[in-house]
């Protein structure tokens, strides 16, 4: 049970936006084995002013052009489908919304499978 924040810039199209989220989600399917019918994120846009990055840290050269995915799921991949997700991630990102691989910032936060609500406040996963 996926949940995806999607930060960036403001200016990208609508089909861009949506290549991302496609991306992502293709990825998640790919990698986490997350169905077709699990698809929860959102895109927060930003004015320059109010979107802040480091260019060039770990050597990794940035552009304005950044996505910052985080990801929320449940604390149940192996470090091999973290690798796998991050990876396919940033192909699907390149291929389908014309990113550079560099521009793509995934960060994973694994929880609890009892923390999570996913409508008529029910704990479903507990």
């Amino acid at each position: 049970m996926p949940l995806i924040h999607v930060s960036m810039r403001t200016g990208r199209s609508a089909a861009t936006r949506a290549a991302i989220c496609d991306s992502i989600h293709r990825a998640l399917h790919d990698t986490f084995d997350v169905p077709d019918d699990n698809e929860f994120i959102a895109i927060t846009e930003h004015e320059c002013t109010n979107f802040r990055y480091s260019a060039s840290y770990l050597g990794i050269e940035r552009s304005d052009d950044i996505v910052m995915i985080q990801i929320t799921a449940n604390a149940t991949r192996t470090v091999a489908q973290k690798k796998a997700l991050f990876r396919r991630t940033a192909d699907l990102l390149v291929e389908r919304a014309g990113l550079r691989p560099q521009d793509v910032f995934i960060n994973l936060v694994e929880v609890a499978k009892e923390n999570w609500s996913l409508g008529d406040g029910l704990a479903q996963y507990a």
